[in-house]
């Protein structure tokens, strides 16, 4: 009689296993093919008759829903009868983040991590959280272990150039990304991303070789990227090959004639920058030619390497009274503390770049005086 009751006893056993397992892999099976309202509509009212990991299943359903409280309270449900599951550790984590409560994020992060080291996305999502909170170095000790695991994911990679540029560590940063652009895939974002800063970098370290390749392959990759078409053209003026720039201009005045350009590149865009004593010069070429109007075409700016901001500008005007009278297409003017000057430098529409740029510095450098001024400044037109 008892080996017939432990008999019974085992089989049945045996099919609440079968039953539990049947349903979880069910579970798996639909979350796989994102049949996320089904298990929604099916199986929450059931949730408490059911193993962890079916549980988990579900909750992952609300997670990709985005019904936050949901996933907490079925993941804690889980975890009542399963502590040994990090991957429950790390959605809870993830919805904490979402959820903009980072030390909450942070508890669970380090959770999953104690189950189990060897995951990348638990050492992702724990720097995540240390970004969220301005704590960018433990951020960088996170993200460089997560890129440290078996099949690394491509966050961390993206993320600990941002850190070093947030650190003001440009140096490390270039080489950062120079580190995501070997590792993450060629069709996504990020490496859109890194492409363009590794560009921008070493324009600024006047490396223009290196970012001359850079910003070509951006552009290949996204032939409609004006920023970067923009940054490629400064990137020739740096290199002092003018000509290589003018096809670049040709898009970019398409773009504009077609509507298609916007924010900062909306009506202008520059050209050319570099350094003149304790003074930045920005140079920027306007779109829009208003025939009949005084209009400026060729501004560059003189800004503080401090502030950032604009002290003054010099640059090419048209009159169409000079225009009139067979002078110059473009003469020189500045506006400055308040007062517009004209010079008697003229230029053509076919100018030499090198010739303007050297002019526009004697005038920085008081070397040629105004022909005329007047108070106030009239508006740029």
């Amino acid at each position: 009689m008892k080996k017939i009751l432990l008999t019974l006893i085992i089989c049945l056993l045996s099919l609440m296993n079968y039953a539990q397992e049947k349903v979880t892999s069910e579970l798996e099976k639909a979350y796989g093919e994102e049949k996320y309202d089904l298990i929604i509509s099916e199986h929450s009212d059931k949730v408490k008759e059911y193993p962890a990991k079916a549980i988990y299943y579900v909750a992952m359903a609300y997670h990709m829903k985005a019904n936050d409280n949901k996933v907490l309270e079925l993941m804690d449900l889980s975890i009542q009868k399963d502590k040994t599951d990090p991957d429950t550790y790390f959605i809870k984590g993830m919805t904490f983040n979402y959820m903009g409560q980072f030390d909450k994020a942070v508890e669970s992060f380090n959770k999953a991590i104690e189950l189990d080291s060897t995951n990348s996305n638990y050492f992702s999502g724990l720097g995540d959280s240390y970004v969220n909170q301005e704590k960018h170095k433990d951020a960088l000790t996170a993200y460089t272990t997560a890129t440290e695991k078996n099949e690394p994911i491509d966050r961390p990679f993206t993320m600990i150039p941002q850190i070093y540029a947030e650190l003001n560590q440009p140096e490390k940063a270039l080489e950062a990304f120079y580190i995501s652009k070997q590792t993450i895939s060629k069709e996504s974002d990020s490496y859109i991303n890194a492409l363009y800063n590794i560009g921008l970098y070493e324009f600024l370290n006047k490396e223009f070789e290196k970012s001359e390749i850079a910003f070509k392959e951006l552009i290949e990759l996204v032939p409609n990227d004006y920023h970067s078409i923009s940054k490629l053209i400064q990137v020739y003026y740096g290199k002092k090959e003018y000509g290589k720039a003018n096809p670049l201009k040709e898009k970019l005045y398409q773009a504009y004639n077609q509507g298609t350009l916007k924010d900062n590149l909306k009506d202008q865009f520059c050209f050319d920058q570099f350094d003149w004593e304790d003074k930045y010069i920005f140079a920027v070429e306007r779109f829009a030619e208003k025939e009949g109007k005084l209009y400026y075409k060729h501004i560059f700016h003189v800004t503080n390497k401090e502030s950032g901001k604009t002290e003054f500008t010099i640059q090419t005007e048209n009159s169409p009274i000079s225009v009139e009278l067979g002078g110059p297409k473009y003469v020189l003017g500045m506006d400055k503390n308040g007062t517009h000057s004209t010079f008697r430098y003229g230029f053509e529409e076919d100018f030499n770049y090198e010739d303007l740029k050297k002019t526009v510095i004697l005038i920085l450098e008081e070397k040629i005086k105004a022909g005329a001024s007047s108070r106030p400044t009239k508006k740029n037109k």
